[in-house]
């Protein structure tokens, strides 16, 4: 493994104690919080998040951002759905269409990025309102409802032991796990990790860094696009309003996982925690019964502590 894709221990231990000590004190205060059916809940209300973090962590590994992802999972959701319901597709056909929206998107992101070389967050601020104009347009604003069982497939539950288990976090720490992987012993993951640290002196060394980059925007796109099934799975509808707040709470995964927003350091495992960890908090407030503006001010919270523990990090190690 190369030097740029290890952490400090802070930062690397940083994730997985938080959301030890989260696990600890809500299950203090609430006989419910260490059920098995309450875990099983919470890894229900993030594996939809989980999805679009793992894009979006290969954005923020490279020093970018991407604000779209959201609005661009939605618009996934309501092409799959109404090209099977309103237009007869076959539901597969559909889903594979949907995928390519989102990917297409990436591509577009990407292009802009390395090819006229617009900052990142320029670039998705104004694929996120592209992609949410095309998806109420293309909508008609309206749900879509009667959709095929091969798109809920993923909304499905199955037991295990006590516990109902959803197919869609299934399939998101599957991806986790592959993503992990890849990131970490592949060739194409190491020069992921080589961008995001210095294009510069990655460039000088041979490696092709927009092709590494138009690379990470398409992949990101692909996840979105899972994540756009998996909501559609979970809800049962194609939602036009889907997302809105996806991007946010995704980009608090990465951050809350250890990723550093200045590119090149960080660990895909780390953003399943923060997804986690989110969802920690948001389930145990609530069986406390706290209101839900606490729930977001406590989420602020905790990204700015993990940005500052980042900005410390990085200091400390010049």
């Amino acid at each position: 493994m190369t030097k740029t894709s290890r952490l400090p221990p802070v930062a690397t231990l940083g994730p997985l104690i938080a959301l030890l000590l989260a696990v600890i004190f809500f299950a203090t205060q609430s006989d419910r919080f260490l059920s098995v059916q309450n875990f099983s809940l919470i890894l229900q209300q993030v594996m939809v998040v989980g999805l679009i973090a793992i894009g979006q962590t290969l954005i923020i590994l490279t020093a970018g951002i991407d604000l779209a992802c959201g609005a661009v999972m939605a618009l996934g959701g309501i092409v799959m759905t109404k090209l099977a319901v309103s237009s007869g597709m076959n539901a597969y056909l559909a889903i594979v269409c949907g995928l390519l929206v989102t990917m297409a998107f990436g591509l577009v992101n990407g292009l802009l990025v390395t090819r006229i070389k617009l900052p990142p967050f320029i670039v998705t601020l104004g694929t996120l309102n592209i992609a949410y104009a095309i998806t109420q347009l293309y909508s008609g604003a309206q749900t879509i409802t009667g959709l095929p069982p091969a798109m809920t497939f993923f909304g499905n539950t199955f037991r295990l032991g006590h516990a109902e288990v959803n197919y869609g976090a299934v399939l998101m720490l599957v991806l986790y796990l592959f993503m992990w992987w890849g990131l970490r012993e592949t060739q194409p993951g190491r020069h992921v990790y080589a961008v995001g640290n210095n294009p510069e002196a990655t460039r000088l060394t041979g490696i092709a860094t927009d092709r590494v980059l138009l690379g990470v925007y398409v992949t990101a796109g692909l996840f979105y696009g899972i994540a756009s099934l998996v909501s559609v799975a979970r809800t049962g509808v194609g939602d036009p309003n889907a997302g809105q707040t996806e991007n946010l709470d995704a980009i608090t995964a990465v951050v809350l996982g250890g990723t550093s927003l200045f590119g090149g350091r960080g660990m895909i495992v780390g953003s399943l925690l923060g997804a986690v960890i989110v969802g920690v908090f948001r389930n145990g407030l609530t069986l406390m019964g706290v209101a839900s503006v606490y729930q977001v001010l406590i989420t602020g919270i905790l990204v700015i502590l993990a940005v500052t523990t980042d900005q410390l990090s990085r200091k400390g190690a010049r």
